[in-house]
């Protein structure tokens, strides 16, 4: 069979070969069958041990093939399908955009850009059509893993968050059956990952043209009113980026220059007093190839993220010091949080939300009761009493210990529970200043929350008996109270440091636990 197509290496077509192209069988009912085009099993178990690709890529080719009865998946009685030229263009469009080769199959790349000219003076033999068409097949089967799933195994990097789950036969499959239309819905990524990908864009080209030079500051505070060289720079810095609409190139800080930095001190974090300072000229002067790299990062982690679960979605951020609440896909409202310190790391993971528990005992963790209760009752034997603690038993020579519900309790008036090995839950706390503070991880590992009865509130909502007055009734009473939610929440504790938020602006924090470094060497530096 001559199709109208061609191939730069192709034999000459009048040649006798045995590997010709296999008639279809009309015995034989496929569910998504569009062409009468089948291949040779034999020749897809040649092609196999020829080429060499993994055993899982092996598999999946085996098992796509048979699913379809050995019917071409890219090609048809024209030509190219229409779905093979979406993949092509999708394919092209993460090559250019992210500035990623390592994709790139250099065996069928000039081969599809030559079918791609649609040369019908030129045509194709049978054996020809049977290699691309394998190769095509083992290359998305790369691509989806590689694009969809993620260079790295998150739990090598203690994420704990259940990897996304993808099977690129299906997707395959779902990709021949849509025609490729569609795509924007059809691809299995995190719409956090499209958001970034897009700012990243922009951040490579800031690259290509050569990036940006330090700004520096001759006095340590820029505010509305002032005039010098230094404003002007920074005002290219923040037009650059995006935070400053129109360029402008005076050297006085005027009214749209502090709208700029107050929104650029948002995307960073920082209060925003529209006063350019040390911190802001700090995060202004991360050099662009950084954050580039920090954006690739982060773009790895949202490759293992599954798609947002159910109507409710609580995300806490560790780097971000906040704390999200969904509906729907759409930001209801976020707390400040704090989290734990660089030697009592919050644990990256996922469960769900069962219960709030009003006027919570405090059972004292066994490491706390060692390093910090045993020592100060040494010092001082009315510890306990002092602190509203008392003990309850012993354990393994170890006093074990609880504090009461109260005012100094170290949960505070309510807690959040969602039961995991971590014992890692959402709790109210007394020290009420650290919220204040810009970075905020102090705690044992646990997330303390800055306004724990607006979350009360919220996850109460469907239960008309709890009122706000009622909630604070509970909060300040003299005994513990458990109530379990009807429907319970899914809790995500993350570990960004890049993202878009709800306001389609690009945030980026500090690396405070040194994941991202981790991360980087996995990714950058590999052999």
């Amino acid at each position: 069979m001559v199709l109208s197509l061609f191939f730069a290496m192709c034999k000459q077509k009048n040649a006798k070969r045995e590997d010709t192209l296999v008639k279809r069988d009309t015995t034989i009912k496929v569910s998504n069958a569009f062409t009468n085009l089948f291949l040779d099993s034999l020749k897809v178990e040649k092609y196999i041990i020829n080429k060499t690709p993994v055993d899982s890529i092996a598999r999946q080719i085996r098992n796509f093939y048979n699913i379809r009865n050995y019917e071409f998946a890219w090609f048809t009685e024209e030509g190219l399908a229409e779905h093979t030229r979406a993949f092509w263009n999708l394919h092209n469009n993460y090559v250019n955009d992210i500035k990623d080769s390592a994709i790139i199959d250099l065996r069928l790349h000039k081969r599809m850009e030559i079918l791609l000219e649609e040369d019908s003076t030129i045509t194709f033999d049978s054996s020809d059509i049977t290699e691309m068409e394998l190769l095509l097949t083992e290359h998305f089967l790369n691509f989806s893993k590689y694009t969809y799933h993620g260079i790295i195994d998150p739990e090598e990097l203690q994420w704990h968050i259940p990897r996304k789950k993808i099977n690129p036969v299906i997707l395959l499959d779902s990709l021949i059956l849509s025609k490729g239309r569609n795509l924007e819905a059809w691809e299995p990524l995190h719409p956090q990952f499209k958001l970034v990908k897009n700012q990243l864009t922009r951040y490579l080209n800031i690259e290509s043209s050569g990036g940006w030079d330090e700004i520096g500051q001759t006095k340590k505070r820029y505010r509305e009113g002032d005039s010098n060289a230094v404003v002007k720079k920074i005002k290219h810095r923040l037009y650059m980026t995006g935070d400053l609409t129109n360029e402008d190139t005076s050297i006085y800080f005027n009214n749209g220059l502090l709208s700029a930095v107050r929104t650029a001190q948002g995307r960073f974090g920082l209060k925003q007093t529209g006063i350019v300072n040390d911190e802001l000229i700090k995060e202004l002067d991360v050099p662009v190839k950084n954050r580039i790299l920090q954006l690739l990062i982060n773009m790895e982690r949202m490759r293992w993220l599954p798609a947002q679960p159910g109507k409710k979605l609580v995300v806490a951020n560790i780097p971000e010091f906040k704390l999200h609440v969904f509906e729907d896909g759409n930001e209801i409202f976020a707390i400040d949080i704090v989290v734990g310190r660089e030697a009592n790391k919050t644990v990256i993971f996922s469960d769900e939300l069962k219960y709030v528990v009003f006027s919570p005992y405090w059972n004292v963790p066994r490491s706390i009761v060692r390093n910090e209760i045993v020592p100060a009752l040494r010092n001082n034997p009315n510890y306990l009493r002092r602190n509203n603690m008392e003990q309850t038993g012993t354990s393994n020579g170890l006093p074990v210990i609880r504090q009461r519900p109260g005012g100094n309790n170290a949960l505070g008036r309510v807690k959040f529970i969602f039961p995991n090995t971590y014992n890692i839950y959402f709790h109210d706390t007394p020290a009420k200043s650290l919220f204040q503070k810009q970075q905020r991880a102090f705690s044992h590992g646990c997330i303390r929350l800055a306004n724990p009865q607006k979350f009360a509130e919220y996850l109460l909502k469907d239960k008309p008996e709890w009122t706000g007055e009622k909630i604070r009734n509970a909060m300040y009473a003299d005994r513990e109270k458990w109530v379990p939610l009807d429907e319970t929440v899914p809790v995500f504790i993350t570990y960004f440091t890049a993202w878009v938020d709800h306001e389609g602006k690009l945030n980026f924090r500090d690396d405070i636990y040194r994941r991202d470094k981790e991360m980087a060497d996995r990714i950058f530096e590999r052999p």
